[in-house]
């Protein structure tokens, strides 16, 4: 290989439970620290003798500090990729803050390789900590722990990209948190092959039935316990309902305390530190790509830009989804999962599973930096058997934005991605128009219903006006859309006090 070529030397993970042995407490810090020790540690060589010549640091930012005004209950770092390193012992001369979206991990992993192919780093340290089981407990306590702290240095923060995701306009309508939005993306995916609610359910529970198995396995996994399909979607006191079609269970679980850390370096690093071939993990394959907002989308159904960068990315490595050892497909809800796995024919009883950690909802959900955690399992693996492929797909926001990267042991040298040129293809595609004040008959595409824990339900509906075809959001009578099959119906919508509202 060109001296150059990216390479993954260490990987790590750590993680701790609210009830488990060696409780401690920790941080997103102190987690993604101890993860990042771990990664120095897996290349073979003594922790120190790296840290010392780390040269670029990427911190995934967690959720408290991904969005404008977020509160930190038990304080937090002002710098926290420095506060990181400073933990480890390193002196990077570069200090990154992701921009959030789970997309984050896999996307820096894209981004730093390609540094290091152009010879502007040679040593990189990637690492990503939530605590937010900790901070959910002790939160207004009086022994509470403060992780207030700073550390100097200059940051490079990417900052908040929340185009179509929040919008006053989405908010006077209720349409905010994931859930509610990616349920609109699920139904509209039920309405699309024609099931019944009751067969959409039994489809999202053989989806996951088999990721609490492989979480079940996983010494990281925040919920290892095996559930059957009908555990999963039937709901219960402790499995409430969410979002219509989704219950508790087969949601993201972010109340996790854990944090996951990978170590680039160029090969000729590698070689001059010692570092066994087959101890290194290549980026064969990669690609981000964004996808069009939710209202611009011609079909709310999927992600087509998701599947192209799945696609893409397995072009460069030479290989076909056939050709995969291991899959991790981002599941924070099913929507995404079904997406890749509806575009490449995958199964949900695939016998090399959808995912190597268990997946969000039950391996957890850490903020942004959950694919960090595949990563770490995808190199771990593709070390075990030679020559082998992995994929990792990483999604932001809702279905917003697509990072893909295929792993091996296979020595090529490194090759830049298309997804400059795909992302224009993407950004060409028509999209409908956006009714703000919609008014007249028009047609559902597709709906949910919004549980609060209160007992209040939101009925929320994404339509089309008849006359022109622009899209709109608007409530309606949660009863209704529980009912029958709302999705096709002809309606009426008018815009009263900035809320469009549909009468049936």
């Amino acid at each position: 290989m060109r001296r150059r070529t990216p390479v993954i030397v260490g990987v790590g993970e750590v993680s701790e439970r609210l009830d488990g042995p060696g409780y401690r407490r920790r941080s997103p810090v102190d987690l993604a620290a101890d993860a990042a020790r771990e990664a120095l540690v897996d290349t073979g060589l003594p922790a120190g003798i790296l840290a010392a010549v780390i040269d670029t640091v990427a911190g995934v930012p967690q959720f408290e500090i991904s969005i404008p005004g977020a509160t930190a209950p038990l304080g937090r770092s002002g710098n926290y990729p420095r506060s990181v390193a400073a933990r480890i012992g390193a002196r990077p001369r570069r200090a990154i803050l992701a921009a959030p979206g789970g997309q984050g991990p896999q996307q820096l992993v894209n981004e730093l390789a390609a540094t290091i192919a152009a010879g502007d780093a040679e040593v990189v340290l990637l690492f990503g900590g939530e605590a937010m089981s900790t901070a959910a407990r002790y939160a207004g306590a009086e022994d509470r722990p403060d992780w207030t702290e700073h550390a100097d240095g200059d940051l490079e923060e990417r900052g908040s990209d929340l185009r179509g995701v929040r919008t006053p306009h989405l908010t006077a309508h209720g349409m905010v948190g994931a859930p509610v939005q990616y349920a609109m993306i699920d139904n509209a995916r039920r309405a699309r092959l024609g099931l019944s609610r009751a067969e959409y359910a039994a489809e999202i529970g053989r989806l996951f039935a088999p990721f609490t198995r492989v979480a079940a396995a996983h010494p990281h996994a925040a919920a290892p316990v095996e559930r059957t399909a009908a555990e999963l979607t039937v709901p219960t006191a402790a499995n409430r309902p969410i979002a219509d079609p989704y219950t508790r269970y087969v949601v993201a679980r972010e109340k996790v305390n854990q944090g996951a850390a990978v170590l680039l370096m160029s090969a000729h690093a590698a070689g001059r530190f010692g570092i066994p071939p087959a101890r290194q993990v290549l980026l064969a394959g990669h690609a981000d790509l964004r996808e069009r907002e939710l209202l611009e989308r011609a079909d709310l159904s999927t992600s087509p830009a998701a599947a192209m960068a799945v696609r893409h990315a397995l072009e460069m490595a030479g290989a076909g989804i056939g050709d995969l050892a291991t899959l991790d497909l981002y599941s924070c809800f099913p929507a995404p999962v079904f997406a890749i796995a509806d575009a490449f024919g995958l199964s949900p009883d695939d016998p090399r599973g959808l995912t190597v950690t268990g997946g969000l909802p039950f391996f957890g959900g850490p903020g942004n930096n959950y694919s960090m955690h595949a990563i770490a399992e995808t190199v771990r693996r593709a070390r075990r058997a030679p020559g082998s492929f992995g994929l990792v797909g990483a999604n932001g926001g809702v279905m917003s934005a697509y990072s893909a990267g295929v792993y091996t042991t296979i020595q090529r040298d490194w090759v830049p991605d298309g997804s400059g040129k795909l992302q224009s293809e993407v950004d060409s595609w028509p999209a409908p128009g956006h009714a703000v004040e919609a008014s007249g008959a028009a047609t559902v595409q597709t709906y949910t219903v919004k549980h609060d824990r209160d007992g209040t339900r939101t009925g929320i509906v994404i339509g089309r006006l008849t006359a022109d075809g622009r899209r709109f959001v608007a409530n309606a009578d949660p009863d209704v859309l529980s009912t029958g099959e709302p999705i096709g119906a002809p309606v009426r919508v008018r815009s009263e006090g900035g809320v469009n509202r549909l009468e049936w």
